[in-house]
C-alpha cells in the first residue's frame, strides 16, 4: 500500500491510496471463490467454471465490486495510521483504477482537524458559588420584611421572624419567587407591584421594594421524623445527627453544581473567544456518531427506530436536524480544549491516568488491573486525552476571576 495526500481548502483532504496488483489479484481470486458456486454455465457443473471462463463470458469486472470492496477497509485503515494529518471524518471513497494485472487505486476524501487560534482563556470571569443551603420552592423560611414605596415605609408592611411558606401565594405575586435561591442571612431586595384591586387602596397598582433577610430556612419535612424514622432510614441514631448528615450533603452538592456552572462558563466564554471552521464532513460524521449512539439506546428500552419514529411522530431527518446543534457544540468545545492543552503544556501522568482507571473499576466493580490488560495503547490514549480535556476546564477555573 502506498499514500498520497493532497491537501484541499477548508481543513479537507484527498489521501490516494495505492493497492499492489498483487493484493488485487489475491482479492479477485477470494471474490470468484465466494461468487461460483452462484454461476452457470453451460456445459459446467455448478461451482466447477473455471475463473477464465466466467471472465470471458462476463468480463473480468464481474469481480470487480466484491475485490474492491475486500480491498479499501483494510488499505484505508493502513492509510488512517499512516497519515500524519490527523483525520477527523468518515471517508468519501471514489474508486480510480481497478483492472486486473494493474495497481488497485482509490481516493478517499476526509476533513482535517481545523486549526484553532485562541483568544482569551485566562481572567475569564466566573460567577461565584458557596456551600450555602439556599431557599428553594417548598421550603418554610423565617424572614425579616420592610416594604417601600417610592423610599418610604408603609403602614403594614414590615415583620420580624416571618413564617412564610415558599409557593403558597400568602405574599404578593412575584415576592416567594424572588426569595428562591437566597441564602440564610443575605440581605436582599424584592421588586413587586401591589395589584389593581388591593385591600390597601392606597397601595393598588403601585411598585413597592421590599428589603428582605432570611434569618432560617426550614426545608419541608413529613410529619413525625424523629430517631426512629432516622434509625430506619439512615445509618444513625438520632435525628440531630440524620440532619447534620443531610445538611453536608446538601452542601457538598451545591458546591458541585457550583464548580459545574463555573465550568460550563469558562468553555462557553473559551470557546466564544478562539476562531475556527469547522469542515462540514466532520460535523456530518459527528451527527452520524450521535444518532448511531441514539438509535442504540432507542433499541435498548427494547423498541426499533421505525417503532420510535411512529410513536414520537419524528423522522430520520428530524432526528438528524436536531443533533445538529448538539454536535456542533460539541465539537467545537472539543477542539478549543485541546488546544488549550497544547497552549499549556498539559500532560497527564501514569498516577492520574491510573487514579481514572481506579474510579472507572469502582463505578463498574471491577478490578482496576483488569481494566488496564484489556485496554489496547490506543484506547489508553484516548483515555489520556479526555483526561487531559478535562485538566483543562479545570485549569480555566483555576485562571477565572469570580465577580
Amino acid at each position: 500500500m502506498s499514500l498520497q495526500v493532497e491537501k484541499l481548502e477548508n481543513s479537507m483532504a484527498k489521501l490516494t491510496i495505492e493497492v499492489s496488483a498483487d493484493d488485487l489479484e489475491k482479492a479477485l481470486q477470494s471474490a470468484y471463490k465466494k461468487q461460483k458456486n452462484k454461476i452457470s454455465i453451460p456445459g459446467f457443473r455448478k461451482g466447477k467454471v473455471p475463473r477464465q471462463m466466467i471472465e470471458k463470458m462476463y468480463g473480468a469486472e464481474i469481480f470487480y465490486d466484491d475485490a474492491a470492496n475486500a480491498l479499501i477497509p483494510k488499505a484505508y485503515a493502513d492509510a488512517y495510521d499512516e497519515c500524519e494529518e490527523e483525520i477527523v471524518s468518515r471517508p468519501q471513497i471514489d474508486v480510480v483504477q481497478i483492472e486486473k494485472g494493474q495497481p488497485f487505486i482509490f481516493t478517499a476524501t476526509v476533513a482535517l482537524r481545523p486549526p484553532v487560534t485562541l483568544g482569551q482563556y485566562k481572567g475569564l470571569e466566573v460567577e461565584k458559588f458557596s456551600d450555602e443551603v439556599t431557599v428553594q420552592d417548598g421550603d418554610e423560611v423565617i424572614l425579616d420584611y420592610e416594604g417601600f414605596v417610592d423610599g418610604v415605609a408603609f403602614e403594614g408592611g414590615k415583620g420580624e421572624n416571618h413564617a412564610l411558606t415558599i409557593g403558597s401565594g400568602s405574599f404578593i405575586p412575584g415576592f416567594e419567587e424572588q426569595l428562591i435561591g437566597v441564602e440564610a442571612g443575605v440581605d436582599v431586595e424584592v421588586k413587586v407591584t401591589f395589584p389593581e384591586k388591593y385591600h390597601a387602596k392606597e397601595l393598588e397598582g403601585k411598585e413597592a421594594v421590599f428589603q428582605c433577610k432570611v434569618q432560617e430556612i426550614k426545608a419541608k419535612e413529613l410529619p413525625e421524623i424523629d430517631d426512629e424514622f432516622a434509625g430506619e432510614v439512615s445509618e444513625f441514631d438520632t435525628l440531630e445527627e440524620y440532619k447534620e448528615d443531610l445538611k453536608k450533603s446538601l452542601a457538598k452538592k451545591k458546591v458541585a453544581e457550583g464548580k459545574e456552572k463555573q465550568e460550563d462558563a469558562a468553555v462557553e466564554q473559551a470557546v466564544k473567544n478562539a476562531q475556527y471552521e469547522l469542515p462540514e464532513a466532520m460535523v456530518e460524521t459527528q451527527v452520524s456518531q450521535m444518532a448511531e449512539d441514539f438509535s442504540r439506546r432507542i433499541q435498548n428500552q427494547g423498541l426499533t427506530m421505525e417503532q420510535y419514529f411512529q410513536f414520537t411522530g419524528l423522522s430520520a431527518e428530524k432526528v438528524l436536524e436536531d443533533l445538529r446543534p448538539q454536535a456542533v457544540k460539541s465539537l467545537e468545545t472539543r477542539l478549543v480544549l485541546e488546544e488549550i492543552v497544547k497552549a499549556e503544556n498539559i500532560e497527564v501522568s501514569e498516577e492520574r491516568f491510573d487514579e481514572e482507571v481506579q474510579k472507572m473499576a469502582e463505578t463498574y466493580r471491577m478490578d482496576a488491573e483488569k481494566i488496564k490488560e484489556t485496554m489496547g495503547e490506543k484506547e489508553k490514549e484516548q483515555m489520556k486525552k479526555d483526561i487531559a480535556v478535562q485538566e483543562a476546564i479545570t485549569f480555566l477555573v483555576d485562571n477565572a476571576v469570580e465577580k
